[in-house]
Order: C-alpha cells, then sequence, then structure tokens
C-alpha cells in the first residue's frame, strides 16, 4: 500500500485500478493544501472524521462529516482543516492519467510552487 507523508499531514492509497483511484487523506490541525488543479482528473471528497474547509472554483464551503463534495477537472481547488482534530478524507480519484505529477500549483504554504523564469519581468 502506497503512503506519502506531506507537510500538511499523510495520504494512503487504499485501491487503484484503470480509470480510479482511492485515497484516505489526512489533515493535521489548522494544515491545508495548495491551491491546485489537475488537467487529467475528478475528485470526490467525502469527510469522514474532522472538518473541511473546501475552495472548489470561487466557491468556499465547510464540508462535515458523512458529508461530501466534487471537484471537477481542471478546477482550482483546495482543501484545509480549519479545526482542532485531524480531518480524515476519502478521495476518490476519476480520470485517464492519475499520476501524482497531474497537479498545477498556484499558492502553496510550504514553498512547492514552481517558478515560470520566463514570466517574471
Amino acid at each position: 500500500m502506497e503512503r506519502g507523508e506531506r507537510p500538511w499531514g499523510t495520504y494512503t492509497v487504499l485501491d487503484e485500478h484503470t480509470g480510479y483511484k482511492i485515497k484516505r487523506i489526512e489533515v493535521m490541525p489548522g494544515q491545508r493544501l495548495s491551491l491546485q488543479m489537475h488537467h487529467h482528473r475528478s475528485e470526490h471528497w467525502i469527510v469522514v472524521s474532522g472538518t473541511a474547509k473546501v475552495t472548489c472554483g470561487e466557491q468556499v464551503k465547510i464540508v462535515n462529516v458523512n458529508e461530501s463534495t466534487f471537484i471537477p477537472i481542471g478546477t482550482n481547488h483546495r482543501l484545509e482543516n480549519p479545526g482542532v482534530i485531524p480531518l480524515v478524507i476519502i478521495e476518490v480519484q476519476s480520470g485517464e492519467y492519475l499520476g501524482e505529477d497531474d497537479i498545477v500549483r498556484f499558492q502553496d504554504d510550504y514553498h512547492r510552487v514552481e517558478i515560470d523564469v520566463d514570466k517574471i519581468v
């Protein structure tokens, strides 16, 4: 089982097959993932513990335990834990390509945004 440590918490791949990947994502209190988007996959997030603050496009909402939200392909999104206990979600990715490198970061608390030197004036 693939497991990854990140500055915001951890993820574990629970199942993976052609066209889908299922992850358990744990976000520590007060932490958040980068504002990002994917070219090749959509994501469905189900909150199983804690409270999620979700940015999807221009909309920001709170998602509670046993609630879910959908992130369409190509939509800017962010997952945050505004609470005091770990946030645990189940993420179902769907798409033609599900690699970890299908990510474009726009803002990141941990300095993981790529700088395009051609755009620096």
